[in-house]
Formats: C-alpha cells, sequence, structure tokens
C-alpha cells in the first residue's frame, strides 16, 4: 500500500504578540505544523525556510534567530525533495575568493523555494572550512558534469559574471556523440540560432569509437545559451550520448552482451580565465578519470 509524501507550505506572518514574546523560527513553526522540531530542523538545515523582511525575501538557516513584528516566515515542505542524497562534488581549487569545484552528475547548480541541499554552491558553502557565503555565477544542467566556480564574496561574484557574460573565459566541454564525427570538416562550427538567439560553438573531433560509432569531441562555446552544445550536436544529427531531451529519446548502445545506456555524456573540462585574486592567467582542467572517455565504452 502506498503513502502520500507529505507536501505542504505555510505563510505565517509575526504578529506583535508573538514579537513580544520573543519568537523564533522554531517555535512558530512547531505550533503551526505536524512535524517535530528535530523534523522541523532538518527541513530548515536543508533549505525550505524563507523569511520577508520588509521588501526582502531570503532563505533562512537560523532557527532560533528571533523575529520581528510584520516578519513573514514562509515555510515548504516537500517530504520527497528534502529525503533526496546529493551526490559528492570534489574540489579542484581553493582560492580563498571563489573555489572551483567538479560537479557529477545530478547536483544541481541552482536550488528552489524547496530545498538548496542538493545544489554545489550549497555543498561548497557546507564543505569548506571556514565555511564561506557560496554565489553562483554560471550553471551546469543537472545531467551534465564538470568544472563550476563558486564565489564566496560579492566583489569576486561581480567579476566572474562579468567575464562570462563578455565572453572573457574560455571554456572547453569533452562530449560523446552518436555517429563518426571526423567525416565532417574540422574545426566544425555551428552557428545555428538556439531557442531564436545567436549561439556560436566550435566542434573538434579527439577520437571515434567505430565499434559503437561514438565520436569523442571537444567543444569550446562563444555564447552560453541554454542546452547550446546539446541542441548544436542535435542540428548536426549527433546528438549526445544520453541526451534523451534533444537526442534519442531511449538512448541506449550495443554490445556483444546486448544493450546499455549512459548518463549524459557532457563534461566541462577546462576552464581558462584571469585569476581575480593574482591577475594572472590560470587554466583548470579535469583529471582524466572525471571525464568521457572512449575506453569506458571498450570496456563493456
Amino acid at each position: 500500500m502506498a503513502f502520500a509524501l507529505n507536501v505542504f507550505e505555510k505563510h505565517i506572518p509575526i504578529t506583535a504578540e508573538l514579537a513580544n514574546q520573543s519568537c523564533n523560527a522554531l517555535t512558530v513553526l512547531s505550533e503551526h505544523c505536524e512535524l517535530s522540531k528535530a523534523e522541523i530542523k532538518q527541513a530548515i538545515n536543508k533549505g525550505a525556510l524563507w523569511v520577508t523582511k520588509g521588501k526582502s525575501t531570503q532563505r533562512l538557516r537560523r532557527f532560533k534567530k528571533t523575529l520581528s513584528i510584520n516578519d513573514e516566515l514562509h515555510f515548504y515542505y516537500n517530504e520527497k525533495v528534502l529525503s533526496q542524497i546529493p551526490p559528492e562534488a570534489l574540489l579542484i581549487d581553493d582560492a580563498k575568493d571563489y573555489s572551483v569545484w567538479y560537479k557529477p552528475y545530478g547536483m544541481l547548480s541552482q536550488g528552489s523555494k524547496w530545498s538548496d541541499h542538493c545544489t554545489i554552491s550549497r555543498w561548497a558553502q557546507s564543505q569548506l572550512s571556514p565555511e564561506r557565503p557560496a554565489f553562483i555565477v554560471h550553471r551546469l544542467d543537472r545531467a551534465a558534469t564538470g568544472l563550476i566556480i563558486i564565489a564566496h564574496t560579492k566583489k569576486t561574484a561581480q567579476y566572474f559574471s562579468r567575464i562570462f557574460e563578455k565572453h572573457d573565459l574560455e571554456k572547453h566541454y569533452l562530449v560523446l556523440l552518436h555517429g563518426d564525427h571526423s567525416l565532417r570538416v574540422q574545426p566544425d562550427i555551428i552557428n545555428t540560432d538556439v531557442n531564436g538567439k545567436s549561439a556560436l560553438s566550435t566542434f573538434n573531433c579527439i577520437d571515434v569509437d567505430s565499434t559503437h560509432n561514438v565520436s569523442l569531441v571537444d567543444v569550446k562555446i562563444d555564447s552560453g545559451r541554454k542546452h547550446q552544445i546539446r541542441i548544436h550536436s542535435a542540428s548536426i544529427d549527433m546528438p549526445v550520448v544520453g541526451d534523451r531531451l534533444h537526442g534519442i529519446e531511449q538512448d541506449k548502445l550495443e554490445d556483444k552482451t546486448g544493450f546499455f545506456s549512459l548518463d549524459l555524456q557532457l563534461c566541462a573540462y577546462s576552464l581558462t580565465f584571469t585569476c581575480p585574486v593574482s591577475g594572472a592567467l590560470k587554466t583548470l582542467t579535469l583529471p582524466e578519470h572525471l571525464r568521457p572517455s572512449l575506453n569506458a565504452l571498450s570496456k563493456i
């Protein structure tokens, strides 16, 4: 017998009466929902609580913080979302004012009103010592893997947002594509519009697995449109392996033992930028074992 998961919202204004009692989020929520204090604390820690003060609404984790009159609590409880366990990200470089991480498959770049505990920013904030603020300056799809920068000061966040906007940061991806990409003119420059906006990608074939008819390709993007590489790959009838959205709905490869499937084979493996701390040109690359590889196919 299936049981319904617990999903609800609570929006609670802090009245003068509550404020005079020096109330905090834990005591208020305990009176307004049928959860134990331990369950409430866990949900708050995972990002389910927000507070509005004046015109500003922000996530609140300090459940013992005293609330003021006219504040309003917003509690978003979703048992399924809160039960999710984030995959582990890997620290690649810690420059204090910013850090660079390997974001694994399934980890989010951005949270929702329900939680942020499965995001790369929250992971970085909770794992670094000492703990620092964490600001997202660019994104990777949930299904994509690779290098992602987290800023730890507002000044550094503004710097990286600016160089991403001006395309002053060089980013390379490794992708596995269906088909023999070496048959196309190299470099393969694709400028098909993405969602009505101009987009430019440069594909260079590195190697081909003729057994599985799959190519390993380096992709440099000169614009940052959503799903740009996936859409450009599909536009030349060579979709990214594992792309069920823009490629093959039931995406499977065949070997001697039958069929097998892979997650999206798209990885941001190299970043080159001017470091805002040292002023020097900096290139970071992923270790080989974290990149998509044709060798992995040959072992299956």
